[in-house]
């Protein structure tokens, strides 16, 4: 596919965009996926192509939160194989079924989760000083774990939503450590997607590695700005990105 300057430094701009977003809260991949079928690609492979991206810009996240010591690891391994089980599902659903049929799951996940924030927020943020769970204490991460992992297998668009619900929701983590861990968990669940869309031959490599330069800038810079704002500014910027989710979802 030919993709000319001017749209080339479109989706490294986007990529930076969404880098940042998908780093501090979710819902960037609503702005590069578009993006990629505006270039002419089917919507499966503007689906498969944006891993690239992702998975540069989860690897920049996770590598700055583990520099600034944010990374919370001592719990690691069993909140990613439910995550790792549901990725694989999802992606396998992917190579085979349109994308369009996970619409509604978007739009009304996203909608349930700004409707919580609002009224109840601290169903889905811990409060200042609580100790996070262990995911052998607490069944119910299992299951939201395991959806988000499928959902992000699938799709990816609004996965950090799903995640930042489960390990801030459920499992307590505040949102700068939850971040570091959704970030994670986008990592081990995008390498399997990625690997199965590779296999699958529906991946543009040029639009994704420009999507790829991009992003992984955007989420540096993210993870420097988690670590120094303000948790009620975090809390908003998540609230925020969440109803432009459901605009993005609901208009695309």
């Amino acid at each position: 596919m030919d993709v000319s300057i001017g749209f080339g430094a479109l989706l490294i701009v986007l990529g930076f965009v969404a880098g940042i977003i998908n780093t501090l809260a979710g819902g960037g991949s609503n702005l590069t996926i578009p993006a990629l079928i505006v270039l002419g690609m089917p919507a499966e492979v503007a689906n498969a192509t944006n891993r690239v991206g992702v998975l540069m810009q989860s690897l920049s996240g996770v590598a700055g939160f583990r520099h600034h010591k944010r990374l919370d690891n001592h719990d690691l391994l069993p909140i990613l194989i439910p995550t790792l089980i549901g990725g694989a599902v999802g992606a396998g659903a992917a190579a085979w079924l349109p994308s369009s049929i996970i619409k509604p799951l978007l739009l009304g996940t996203m909608l349930l989760m700004a409707f919580i924030m609002l009224v109840k927020p601290q169903a889905v943020m811990p409060e200042e000083g609580e100790l996070a769970r262990k995911v052998k204490d607490t069944p119910a991460s299992w299951v939201g774990l395991g959806i988000a992992g499928f959902y992000g297998g699938f799709v990816q668009a609004g996965v950090g939503f799903v995640l930042i619900a489960a390990l801030c929701g459920t499992l307590r983590y505040d949102l700068v450590r939850g971040n570091a861990l959704k970030l994670v968990c986008t990592l081990a669940f995008t390498s399997v997607s990625l690997a199965i869309f590779i296999w699958q031959d529906l991946i543009l490599w040029l639009p994704g590695l420009l999507l790829a330069f991009g992003s992984m800038f955007g989420a540096w810079l993210a993870v420097k700005f988690a670590i120094k704002a303000d948790p009620k500014l975090l809390k908003w910027f998540l609230f925020l990105m969440t109803l432009a989710g459901v605009v993005f979802a609901y208009l695309s």
